[in-house]
Order: C-alpha cells, then structure tokens, then sequence
C-alpha cells in the first residue's frame, strides 16, 4: 500500500534578519548557522525523512534557489522541486504545493513545514506529527502544531485553544507577536500556545475549507487544475500568482475557518528567527560567549553572540550583550536588545543603493 503521507518544506525566503550572514543570493535556510555541520535546509530534510519517504518529500522555493536545493539536497528529485513564479507569502506557495501534491494523490495527507526551525526531543516530536498525520486521514480539519510556551516571547504568533478531553483542540483565537505585556497575559492564562508554523491536513479537507473560506483561491487553483503537472503549468500558474495577494496561510484561512485544531506539543522548538535565537541555542563559555570562529579570543566579555570566518583572528573586549557577526565583506555589531534593528539596516542600505552587500 502506498504511503500517502507527504512533507512539503517551504525554502523561499529571504531570511533578511539574519543579514548579514543571510542574504539576498543564499538566504539563513541554506546556511549552517548553528555550525552542526548542516544548513537549515538539510537539517530539515533529514528530520522528516526519518518520518515519511524519501520520495515524498517536496521543497517548494523560487527559481533562484533552485541550484542550491538541489546541490543541497541531491537525495530530492528534481520533480519534487516546486518553483514558485513569485515570492507572495506563504498562503499561495502552500496551496500550490498541496495542489501539486494532491492532483496526483487526491487522498494525501501533507505537511507543510518551514525549512528554517530548531526541533530537538525528536521522539516526542516524531510522535505529535504521527498523531497528527493519523487524525487529519480520517477528520476534515486542518491541523496546527502548539508549543507550550516557556516564557513571555514577543517574537511568536500564540494560539489561544478552547479546553476539551480531545488531543486535537479547537482553536479560538490567532495573535501574531503580542507585546511584552500582553505575551506575559497569554503565559499565565495557560490556554495559549506559540504557534510552531506547522500545519497538517488531507488535501480534500484543504479543499474544502478553500472553497468555504477563500472562494476566489479555491476557484483559481480549481481553473488551471488540469494544467498542473503538465507543460501548460508554468504559464497557468504565472497568471494565477498575478492575481493572488501576498498574504500568508494563517491571516488567508486559519484565522477564518472553523475547521482548525491545534495539538500541544511539548518538544523543544525554535524558529530560529533571529540572532537571538541562535545565541540561545548555542553552547556558551563559562560567561555566556557563544562563539561561532576558531580564533576568537574573548577578554572581559560577557553574554555576547560572535559569528565571524573560520580562518580570520578576532578579539573581543569589553562588551556585554552584544551581537558580533562578521562575512569578510560585512561587519555589524549591536547590542542584543537591539537585533530588530537589523531591518533598517538593510532597509537604508537599499535605499542608499547598496544592494551589493544585501
């Protein structure tokens, strides 16, 4: 019998927060940024292939990045590579990929997952999404993963789910990273989650939710479904992407549909989302230095993320909370409070027409 549960791995971002290690030609997903040896990208595919086969693994990016998934991930058939025409969010290069995948298998089950997250305790991991997998096979409801949270994070979307005896939760509302206070409220309520950006569903049940939902999607992809898959596709889905909004899955369906349920899982997770993200991850000196470099040397310094080249010799004193990432081409350093500033970093370096270090 066939395995008809499938990964689509979503690896078109720009991952501007990560400049200027990430940028615009090879973007955080395809960097080793944890120095473990593999990107974020491969990290990924090597978690779920352990879940689902080869085979059925998908990577969905834009036409760019096509040469890099594919020196990256040699195992993916190059079929299994989906190329979106544009970068418009998440929601259209979702129900594309679930179109690719569910023209062929009508009765699949697919997993969307981002190719840039932190998943430790994999076992309990392996089992939330079997679990998952299993539910959505026989329920017409769209699933989403829940991470307990730990502490007050602004950086996250929460869930708030409304209590039962079911693993399986109806969620009641979506909010898209709350302030400080706010995040401390939903923490001690205790019915929130952080929202993990993982979703399962059958593709059936995506259909009809779409159709419910977001006619003027469903009717689109429902135009041009006998094109996908063959030689008119690149064209029809050119002139369908023309006409979607840029607006991600979560705004364009969840937040509508009363199909949606959440599982609370209880592995560690991150979305590795920031540089602040990654000095969390990382293993620290006795006074909290975490140091990507093989000749850093550290004198009266403390809690401070390095990041700098393998061959270059870099001395740090006297700082305290700070972010340090050096490319050769590129030096930044900030104080870790401020890491969301790295967006007007780059925001100006646009404007002042230096796209070169982007």
């Amino acid at each position: 019998m066939m395995n008809l549960n499938f990964v689509v791995i979503v690896a078109g971002g720009m991952g501007t927060r990560f400049w200027p290690q990430s940028k615009v030609n090879k973007p955080k997903q395809f960097l080793d940024v944890l120095g473990l040896g593999r990107t974020l990208l491969q990290s990924t595919f090597d978690r779920y292939a352990k879940i689902v086969p080869i085979e059925n693994i998908h990577v969905i990016t834009v036409a760019e990045y096509k040469d890099i998934v594919i020196n990256q991930l040699p195992e993916v058939h190059e079929d299994n590579i989906f190329i979106e025409p544009e970068r418009k969010n998440t929601a259209p290069c979702i129900v594309y990929s679930c179109y690719k995948i569910g023209i062929k298998h009508p009765d699949a089950n697919i997993l969307i997952a981002p190719a840039d997250h932190l998943i430790l305790n994999e076992d309990r991991f392996f089992n939330t999404i079997n679990n998952s997998f299993s539910f959505a096979s026989k329920n017409n409801v769209l699933i989403t993963i829940g991470i307990k949270p730990t502490r007050p994070a602004t950086g996250y979307g929460y869930i708030q789910y409304i209590e039962s005896e079911n693993e399986f939760k109806e969620v009641k509302t979506f909010t898209e990273k709350p302030n400080e206070e706010l995040a401390k409220t939903f923490l001690q309520s205790g019915d929130f989650l952080w929202n993990a950006g993982i979703f399962i569903w059958n593709f059936k049940s995506l259909q009809e939710n779409l159709e419910l939902y977001v006619n003027d999607v469903y009717a689109l992809f429902e135009l041009i479904k006998d094109d996908i898959n063959t030689k008119k596709e690149p064209q029809s889905i050119s002139n369908v992407y023309s006409r979607l909004q840029n607006i991600s899955i979560d705004y364009a369906l969840l937040e509508k549909s009363k199909m949606v349920r959440v599982i609370s899982a209880d592995f560690e997770w991150s979305d590795l989302g920031t540089w602040n993200s990654v000095y969390e991850q990382k293993d620290k000196d006795y006074l909290g230095n975490a140091v990507n470099g093989t000749n850093v040397r550290i004198y009266n310094a403390s809690n401070n993320l390095i990041a700098v080249p393998e061959n270059k010799l870099v001395i740090v004193e006297g700082l305290d909370d700070f972010i340090i990432v050096d490319t050769n081409e590129t030096l930044m350093i900030l104080k870790k409070n401020n890491e969301q500033e790295v967006k007007t970093f780059t925001t100006d370096l646009k404007r002042d027409k230096l796209d070169q270090y982007l």
